[in-house]
């Protein structure tokens, strides 16, 4: 009750601790503009590049959050601070591209962020509801995770997909940009559609049809010479990026039919697709490595359900044979950071190790416009983990983890509990 009499009454005691605040905030982003500012030379370590062959003995120089140069006989810059990889592996920042750690206070289940009411809602933008502070996200860093697709859900079209880095002291530091449009076609859009799939796409259909619509008669309808839209002009605002294939839909389909839907859906309004889930993908792969739609799923189920009757673990593998772009989304009680494990698990399910690393790196990137990830190159905004050997291998770790050029914790609310009670006091 004090601190709230302070903040609210304009006496001298207030105004110093709003002035103290004020420098406190100053000081932080200074330390943070000049550690992005610092240059670092990691060295001597097996680089991975993504984009190009394994490099033994490699260096990586960063500069100003990005990656500057990467090779073998690079030089190290004078005063640059110097990380000693040698027989550590480096790679990009893995890319968890349906994560939710972040998106709720403590990222904590119950009071997530991430779901508006309401099934037409393509105009809903989460980041507001980022927390930097969530117990999370210290969580996620530790797998190597160092970027994450927050997808909302609900309805229809439940909103913006976020791209985040997980580093930052405000919501709008840690959000990159919104980089597709949530779409649901599974039996979580029968709501929106009177119970009905179908009723879904129909409504879907006139959803499109009335965006373009708008887009095209903007001055009538301020005149309000035009008929009744199907929903709110700003929801078909929304629409349009999407529309116009600036952004893909990332479209929540598991059983064959759902997918085979949302590929004619693509072909008859040429939008861009990433599909969301794929239990029974491999039974479609052919078709979606035709349309060039890759496929987020989740490579560890197998568990059959009415909404993927078809799980089976080869899935991710029987997609790359067909030349299908996967991207590795794996959720499961271990969060996010447990996305290198799933990857380990697809190389012993099919897939080759250099897809593993694909799936959750430049693939996740390329599927949503983010250009500068997911590959160490010249130019590359620098996401940069160490390990201590093998990342897809249980018993490696992340030892060093930089977004965009600075190291970050990797001490989380664990570490913390496991401290404050490794010695207790004797009992009474």
């Amino acid at each position: 009750m004090n601190a709230l009499r302070l903040e609210s009454r304009p006496g001298p005691v207030a105004g110093r601790g709003r002035w103290q605040a004020l420098a406190v905030a100053g000081m932080v982003v200074l330390w943070s503009t000049a550690a992005q500012a610092q240059t670092v030379a990691i060295t001597g370590g097996n680089v991975f590049p993504v984009s190009g062959p394994k490099i033994e003995g490699g260096n990586v120089i960063i500069t100003g959050g990005r990656v500057v140069a990467v090779g073998r006989n690079v030089p190290v810059p004078a005063g640059a601070r110097v990380i000693d990889a040698t027989g550590k592996w480096v790679t990009p920042g893995l890319i968890h591209a349906n994560a939710s750690a972040g998106a709720g206070v403590g990222g904590l289940g119950g009071l997530g962020e991430s779901r508006k009411q309401g099934d037409i809602n393509p105009s809903f933008n989460l980041t507001a509801g980022l927390d930097p502070e969530a117990i999370t996200i210290p969580v996620v860093r530790t797998g190597g995770v160092t970027s994450g697709i927050v997808v909302p859900d609900g309805g229809l079209l439940a909103g913006a997909a976020v791209a985040l880095d997980y580093h930052g002291d405000r919501a709008d530091q840690m959000a990159i940009r919104s980089v597709a449009l949530s779409l649901n076609l599974g039996a979580g859009s029968r709501g929106a559609g009177g119970g009905s799939r179908a009723g879904a796409i129909a409504r879907l259909k006139r959803l499109i049809a009335d965006a373009v619509e708008y887009d095209r008669r903007r001055l009538e309808y301020r005149r309000a010479a035009t008929q009744a839209y199907s929903a709110p002009v700003e929801e078909l605002d929304a629409l349009l990026p999407a529309i116009r294939g600036q952004l893909p839909f990332y479209v929540s389909a598991n059983r064959k039919m759902d997918i085979q839907n949302a590929i004619r859906l693509a072909a008859e309004h040429r939008l861009r697709l990433v599909i969301l889930g794929g239990v029974e993908a491999w039974k479609v792969a052919a078709d979606l490595a035709r349309a060039g739609i890759p496929v987020a799923l989740e490579p560890n189920k197998d568990i059959p359900d009415f909404e993927g009757l078809g799980a089976r673990l080869d899935n991710i593998a029987l997609l790359r044979e067909a030349g299908v772009k996967t991207i590795i989304a794996q959720g499961d009680p271990g969060g996010e950071r447990s996305l290198r494990y799933a990857a380990g698990n697809a190389v012993r399910n099919g897939i080759s190790w250099d897809d593993a690393l694909k799936s959750v790196t430049q693939w996740p990137a390329e599927a949503f416009g983010l250009t500068d990830y997911g590959t160490l190159a010249p130019g590359k905004v620098a996401n940069v983990v160490i390990w201590s050997g093998d990342p897809f291998e249980f018993s490696s770790a992340a030892e060093t983890v930089l977004i965009r050029g600075v190291e970050t914790s990797l001490r989380t609310r664990e570490h913390e509990l496991r401290d404050r009670y490794r010695t207790l006091p004797p009992p009474r």
